[in-house]
């Protein structure tokens, strides 16, 4: 029996090696992370432990988080025309994506034609994962914080790995939906100059309006068998929590910050199904009305707000509205 297994363990190299001739070589980018990225980091600063090209313009990712307990998420990442990460001299604005609640990093880019669009050719877009259920904040957890630690990880951790290794500028602008939109605003106000304008589309732009809002953002935070208090505490024991995190309540730190605010009324609009209507849309709506008052109440003179009447919460219209206010996000990035 040797000579047949020498023989078979010759067939096997010869098969490995002509499998090996027929792989495409990756690119530079796609064959290792930044030298020393996936090595121990003393700091303890997240890391980019793999990188993967999944498009031609498309770019995913694999980060290690400090802030997130250790675990490794994804980012992904909608590069401009002639970017390198290898050149040290490239600075290219950004656009950062927020994706709404029990979607992930991959939302944006699976539901609009984003990756398709011309404007955004010389911008780099990021689209982080925030979790299905995260909310874009550092979870209270009964006073113990820790993980997960959404915001930290991607106004501190992300920020700077993308802005050190990936050819990310400082020139920044955000846009979300839904919980995404929650959280554009809510990074653009209590980190006051990272954003220099921000958009929600079908935002939870203020959970505390009226018991309603709260106990439905409370359902969605039970949503994945958590207690629902882990994230902001309880709504009235914890309110002052509640409350920096409200975009309503953070109104003040929005004054200076061009805003986009778009939102339907819950009832069948000209991208929906006959007959549809949409309690979570309706809500959302009142609560942007509620804000685009409180802009205006505290002197905000940078709004444009589209309450657009019939229309439900869905892709069709995220997507048209993110080209909506495209011209305004641009235009803070001074890229027309």
């Amino acid at each position: 029996m040797a000579p047949v297994l020498t023989v078979r363990n010759r067939l096997l190299l010869v098969l490995s090696a002509v499998l090996l001739t027929l792989v495409p070589a990756a690119p530079s980018l796609a064959a290792a992370a930044p030298e020393g990225a996936a090595k121990g980091n003393p700091r303890g600063d997240a890391e980019v432990v793999g990188v993967t090209q999944v498009g031609e313009r498309l770019v995913d990712l694999s980060v290690r988080s400090p802030a997130l307990g250790g675990r490794t998420v994804p980012v992904r990442l909608l590069t401009p025309d002639g970017w390198d990460p290898d050149d040290r001299g490239q600075n290219w604005p950004t656009l950062w994506l927020l994706h709404g609640c029990c979607g992930d990093y991959t939302s944006w880019t699976s539901a609009t034609d984003v990756e398709e669009t011309d404007s955004l050719r010389d911008v780099l877009v990021v689209m982080p994962e925030a979790g299905w259920n995260g909310w874009y904040s550092d979870w209270w957890n009964f006073g113990d914080g820790g993980d997960p630690a959404w915001e930290t990880f991607h106004t501190d951790e992300l920020r700077r790995l993308l802005e050190s290794d990936w050819g990310a500028s400082a020139n920044r602008v955000v846009a979300g939906l839904s919980m995404g939109g929650q959280g554009a605003l809510m990074y653009a106000a209590r980190h006051r100059g990272m954003f220099r304008a921000a958009a929600a589309y079908s935002g939870a732009a203020h959970p505390l309006l009226n018991d309603e809002s709260v106990n439905r953002i409370m359902g969605f935070f039970a949503g994945q068998g958590d207690d629902p208090r882990r994230v902001w505490g309880d709504p009235v024991d914890q309110r002052a929590i509640w409350q920096a995190h409200d975009p309503y309540h953070l109104a003040k730190k929005l004054k200076s910050t061009p805003v986009y605010l778009s939102c339907g009324d819950g009832t069948a609009g000209p991208l929906d199904p006959p007959g549809a209507t949409d309690a979570l849309e309706a809500d959302f709506n009142r609560q942007n009305k509620a804000l685009a008052a409180e802009l205006k109440r505290v002197g905000a003179k940078k709004v444009i707000t589209n309450l657009y009447g019939p229309g439900t919460h869905r892709w069709a219209y995220w997507e048209r509205e993110l080209h909506a206010s495209l011209p305004m996000l641009l235009g803070a990035l001074k890229v027309r």
